[in-house]
């Protein structure tokens, strides 16, 4: 028997073992056990964590990309940030609205962007210096 016989003769046999131990498991089970390696880490503590946590995501990763939002997630975050400038009459900038609101700079650009041109709030000002109003 040739190597790529071999190897292709254990890949067949260890998908197989696989697709069993999946098809023996309870949906519970399996979705327990997907929060234990690396990649799937991520990605299950990426996609868990928003909701338990409000129109953010946690606070404990600092870089890397967010995790994709559902329209209903960004208008959640856009009616927040509305409100907040409801309260506050002399305006506020983003960093405020950070603070206020515990997101972070990449997870509010998006929503204040679309706030604007909802015709939600409006802006005065350039770069660190913009203010934000409620309209």
């Amino acid at each position: 028997m040739s190597l790529k016989n071999r190897i292709s003769a254990l890949a067949e046999e260890f998908s197989a073992g696989v697709l069993a131990a999946i098809r023996s498991a309870s949906l519970e089970e399996i979705l327990s056990e997907g929060g234990r390696g690396g990649a799937s880490t991520a990605r299950a503590s990426a996609t868990a964590a928003p909701a338990t946590r409000g129109p953010g995501r946690p606070r404990g990763r600092k870089s890397g990309r967010l995790a994709r939002r559902s329209p209903a997630q960004i208008a959640q975050v856009v009616e927040s940030i509305v409100g907040a400038l409801k309260k506050n009459k002399a305006g506020m900038r983003s960093e405020q609205l950070q603070k206020l609101l515990s997101l972070d700079k990449k997870e509010i650009s998006g929503p204040l962007a679309e706030a604007l041109s909802g015709k939600k709030s409006t802006k005065k000002g350039e770069r660190r210096a913009t203010t934000y109003f409620a309209r």
